[in-house]
C-alpha cells in the first residue's frame, strides 16, 4: 500500500492547535509539502455570489493567498486586474511558480502583510478575502466577548481595507465568523461601508460578507446586518471531517474553556 502523502496526512487532523495558524512558522512548513489547499470551499461554491460583484474591468485584491487557486478562477473570468498577497515567503514563490506556468503573466503575487498593507489609498475597485480574516480571531476566547488582542488585529485589518478600496469599492469577506460576532467589527463608525450578507454551502453553511464603501446610510448604523439569507446547519460526512469545520469547532471549544 501507498505511503499517505503529507498533504492528506495534514488534512486529516490539521495542527495539533488552532494556535499554529498564528505562526509564521507553520504556515512556510505547510506551503512547503503542500501545493493546494481550499478553506471554505473552492470558488464553484460560490461563483454565483461573486460574480455580482466582480467584473473584467475591476482592479482586484486577494489577502492572505496562501495556495488557493481562487486568482485563477478569477483570472479564467477574465478578470486579469489581479494583485495576491500572503505573509508567507514559500506560498507567494510557489504561487508565482504556477501561474507563470499557466501563462497567467498578469497577476501580481506579493510577499505582504495584510496588517499593514503598503499600497496607495483608494487603489483597487475589490479586496477580498477567504478565511484569511478567521485566523485572527484563533486566541479570541469567548466570541461574545473577545480579546482585546484579536479585536484590535482585525480592526487593523479592517482600516486597511477601508482605507485602500476606492470609493464605492467592494470588500468580499468570506468567512466561518457569523454575523452577530462580525457586525461589531464591520459597523465601527470610522468604517462608511453597507453592509450585507449571502450563505452558501451544501450542509455546512459558510458566509459571503459584502461591505459597499460609502454606502452606508444612517439607518445602518444601529440596524442588523443585512440578511440575504439564514443558513440552517446539517452537516455532511465529508464535512465533519474536513479541516475547515475542525478548525471552526476547536475555536468554539477554546471559546468555552475560557
Amino acid at each position: 500500500m501507498d505511503e499517505p502523502s503529507s498533504e492528506a496526512k495534514r488534512t486529516a487532523v490539521g495542527p495539533p492547535s488552532v494556535l499554529a495558524y498564528l505562526d509564521p512558522n507553520y504556515w512556510n512548513d505547510r506551503f512547503t509539502c503542500e501545493d493546494h489547499y481550499e478553506w471554505l470551499k473552492d470558488y464553484s461554491h460560490f461563483r454565483h455570489l461573486i460574480q455580482q460583484h466582480i467584473t473584467p474591468t475591476s482592479s482586484v485584491l486577494e489577502l492572505g493567498c496562501g495556495n488557493s487557486q481562487l486568482c485563477d478562477e478569477l483570472y479564467k473570468e477574465g478578470i486579469t486586474k489581479l494583485t495576491c498577497i500572503d505573509l508567507s515567503s514559500v506560498a507567494v514563490q510557489k504561487m508565482q511558480t504556477r501561474l507563470l506556468s499557466k501563462g497567467y503573466k498578469d497577476i501580481k503575487v506579493l510577499e505582504g502583510d495584510m496588517l499593514d498593507l503598503s499600497f496607495a489609498d483608494e487603489s483597487f475597485d475589490v479586496v477580498i478575502e477567504k478565511g484569511t480574516m478567521d485566523v485572527l480571531f484563533v486566541d479570541s476566547g469567548d466570541p461574545w466577548n473577545p480579546r482585546p488582542e484579536a479585536v484590535n488585529r482585525a480592526m487593523t485589518m479592517l482600516q486597511g481595507v477601508h482605507r485602500v478600496l476606492k470609493p464605492n469599492g467592494i470588500f468580499i469577506s468570506i468567512a466561518f465568523g457569523q454575523p452577530h460576532f462580525r457586525r461589531p467589527l464591520f459597523s465601527a463608525p470610522e468604517f462608511t461601508w453597507s453592509i450585507e450578507y449571502a450563505t452558501f454551502g451544501d450542509g455546512f453553511h459558510y458566509f459571503f460578507y459584502i461591505l459597499r464603501k460609502g454606502q452606508r446610510s444612517s439607518s445602518e448604523v444601529d440596524a442588523d446586518v443585512k440578511k440575504v439569507e439564514t443558513p440552517s446547519l446539517c452537516l455532511y460526512q465529508d464535512e465533519l471531517d474536513d479541516e475547515d469545520y475542525l478548525f471552526r469547532t476547536n475555536i468554539d471549544e477554546m471559546g468555552d474553556d475560557r
